[in-house]
């Protein structure tokens, strides 16, 4: 049964779907030692040969994790600045997994790795509107009027950001805590509303992921995903 290249190269592990496309549209992937530059293409997983930099592609058990992000690391395989990275908290084996959306080098907690891209396509893409949830410890007191309007959504840089839902948990004149969440993961959307409101978030902990909650896992430790786990994420 043939399937897209790109959709091929994501159930491989050797990245996203999206980066794949590019990886074809830079010339760098094989099938039957001729290089493919379209993105129409199609392979026969059974009997094509396909190469990326020269190297075989071959399909691969599919693996899903959670994983507690510590505070200082980023959301990648490799940093040219040589900053620590999430996967320097996995087994060296399993260097083929790769971060499902990301978090904030200076934000925290549940993050899914994976080598199936059908998997992280699901998670990421806004028009499945998989729902993730934030606690952020914000400095000096959060009105409740505030949880209101970050629902009704604000602006920031021209651009409208919104939760789904928001609570404030505590206040105080020192600082307040409030959990969010939200249905988009645009780049540091949580921050950047609060500051959209004068507001500084001190500290920001991603709790849970659709059904998925991070639980008791320690900070910077890992688990394998359940078949049922799996299953809930897919179910949308």
């Amino acid at each position: 049964m043939s399937v897209r290249l790109q959709k091929f190269l994501a159930e491989a592990g050797v990245a996203s779907r999206r980066a794949a496309e590019k990886l074809i549209l830079e010339g760098r992937v094989a099938v039957n030692g001729h290089a493919v530059e379209e993105l129409g293409a199609k392979v026969d997983p059974m009997a094509d040969r396909v190469s990326v930099d020269g190297s075989p592609v071959k399909l691969q058990r599919k693996m899903y994790v959670a994983l507690n992000k510590p505070r200082g690391y980023l959301c990648t395989r490799q940093d040219e600045l040589d900053r620590r990275t999430v996967g320097e908290l996995l087994p060296r084996e399993w260097s083929k997994l790769y971060p499902v959306g990301r978090l904030d080098y200076d934000s925290e907690g549940l993050l899914f790795l994976t080598n199936d891209g059908d998997f992280s396509l699901r998670l990421t893409h806004p028009r499945y509107g998989v729902r993730k949830r934030y606690r952020a410890i914000v400095e000096g007191r959060v009105e409740e009027g505030v949880a209101g309007e970050l629902v009704r959504g604000v602006m920031h840089e021209g651009e409208r950001l919104k939760a789904e839902q928001a609570r404030v948990l505590s206040a105080n004149n020192t600082s307040s805590v409030v959990e969010l969440e939200l249905a988009e993961g645009r780049n540091r959307e949580v921050r950047r509303m609060f500051e959209a409101r004068g507001l500084e978030v001190r500290r920001l902990v991603r709790t849970q992921i659709g059904k998925i909650k991070l639980g008791e896992l320690p900070s910077g430790k890992w688990r394998t995903l359940t078949e049922s786990e799996i299953n809930s994420l897919l179910s949308r």
